[in-house]
């Protein structure tokens, strides 16, 4: 456990962070520094209630996906849990070795055990009263760091997820869509395929991580929230997941709660999970205050499951390793012949213009037609694609949207339409050209429309 609370100045630090804004004035905040996975130092704040008992239980939240969240982003549920009489810690979480393509889990939880042994230490903190509060992927690191250390009294978890992260974020992304109107391969099909291309080309952290077997370790009482109307993690296929984890491990002492008009971190939403309110929901910060107190005596609820369904309208799908045909270095390679087959052709032509080349009799439209189209489809659907996943899907705005297609979707679907129409095209109308080097150039482009056909069906940018 990483437990040093004084720390080297050798030590490489997180960036420093504003200081907390004025809090309310039956609350103070002192500032706190330790050291998390890999020597790392981090940052954090301690709220307290101004007249706080001494022996009072504490908890640590952690951070959901984001390098260099600052702590302040957790000061409403920080003051809400204060107000119950709890010690709460909010730190500033690492930039340094996370990143959209890189993260460790482990390093994560070592910055969470570092957390709680400072919190362990402050003053009138009872030192086995100190919990642990993960939101998102903080519910993945939570529970690993619960099962390394009898340091966490407690685990509460918020909006936590049962799944391995990329078939979570392979769900989220398309629910986001479904929420927006869209249906069809574009969320059923085009969404998977791109992420399991990402995972297998390194760029998805930790893709296949599961969190049941770290969930059997965790041997402490154990609170999870959601809200009903959870877009980024399936509220409904989660608990389940959670609870048999727990259960075989032989723990028993765990709170499922469910809270009507909320979204993925138990804020209100106006809207179904797209809008964050900054208002908890109601009753929120109650449970947490009130379990606390019951699982730091000893009298946590038993396998306590309540409050409304949850709405989840399609499961999440699997999504397993790539075959060596959907591979990444398969795509790249594919990416290559669109380069040289499409872009090739006006590239050809403007080096002719340039030497004021005599051009030989050719197909001009259609083959112009493949390759502006060519090119357009395949450039505009992965940048669209990624824009997608920028977004995380959850905000379903993927533009405006008709018969259940994004407008930019459709349009890219009619250029691959002309693409495969145009090769038709040239590959008729070649055996008419006589020139041998035009025949060439055109053959090459023929090929890069051939290859493009199978490669838009499997994209869905083919399919109706």
């Amino acid at each position: 456990m990483v437990a040093a609370i004084l720390l080297s100045p050798l030590a490489p630090a997180a960036a420093a962070a504003a200081p907390l804004p004025e809090l309310p004035g039956d609350l103070v905040a002192k500032d706190v520094t330790f050291r998390g996975g890999g020597g790392l130092d981090l940052r954090g704040s301690v709220i307290s209630p101004a007249a706080a008992r001494d022996g009072r239980a504490g908890v640590v939240l952690v951070h959901g996906a984001g390098d260099g969240t600052p702590r302040e982003k957790l000061l409403a549920e920080a003051v809400a849990f204060a107000r119950q009489g709890l010690s709460v810690l909010i730190y500033d979480k690492r930039s340094e070795g996370y990143s959209l393509f890189d993260r460790s889990y482990a390093h994560l939880a070592e910055d969470a055990l570092g957390a709680v042994a400072a919190l362990r230490n402050r003053p009138g903190v009872d030192p086995g009263k100190v919990g642990a509060l993960g939101f998102s992927e903080g519910g993945w690191v939570v529970p690993m760091a619960a099962a390394r250390s009898a340091d966490i009294a407690f685990v509460i978890l918020v909006g936590a997820n049962g799944l391995s992260p990329l078939r979570q974020q392979t769900w989220a992304v398309a629910a986001g869509l479904r929420k927006a109107g869209v249906h069809g391969p574009l969320a059923e099909r085009t969404v998977p395929n791109l992420y399991r291309a990402i995972a297998d080309g390194g760029m998805f952290p930790e893709p296949y991580f599961d969190p049941g077997p770290v969930l059997a370790q965790v041997h402490r009482p154990v609170l999870a929230i959601w809200g009903v109307h959870d877009l980024l993690t399936p509220p409904r296929e989660t608990p389940p997941l959670m609870a048999a984890a727990l259960e075989k491990g032989g723990n028993r002492a765990y709170t499922f709660r469910f809270f009507a008009d909320a979204e993925h971190a138990a804020h209100l939403t106006p809207d179904g999970g797209v809008t964050r309110l900054p208002e908890l929901a109601p009753g929120y910060a109650d449970l947490v205050g009130s379990w606390v107190g019951e699982a730091t005596s000893g009298r946590a609820p038993t396998a306590d499951v309540s409050g409304p369904a949850p709405v989840q309208q399609d499961d999440a799908v699997e999504v397993p390793p790539a075959a060596w045909w959907e591979s990444a270095p398969v795509q790249l390679a594919a990416l290559v012949v669109f380069l040289v087959a499409f872009g090739g052709y006006p590239v050809v032509a403007l080096v002719r213009r340039v030497r004021r080349s005599a051009a030989p009799e050719s197909p001009l439209v259609a083959a112009r037609m493949v390759s502006g189209a060519g090119l357009t489809a395949v450039t505009g659907g992965f940048c669209y694609l990624f824009y997608l996943i920028m977004t995380g899907g959850k905000l379903a705005v993927p533009g405006p949207v008709v018969a259940g297609r994004p407008v930019i979707w459709l349009a890219l679907q009619a250029l691959a339409v002309a693409t495969l129409a145009g090769t038709l095209i040239v590959a008729v109308r070649r055996r008419r050209v006589t020139a041998r080097g035009e025949r060439v150039r055109l053959g090459v482009l023929v090929a890069g429309g051939a290859v493009f056909l199978p490669w838009a069906l499997y994209w869905g940018l083919a399919l109706p």
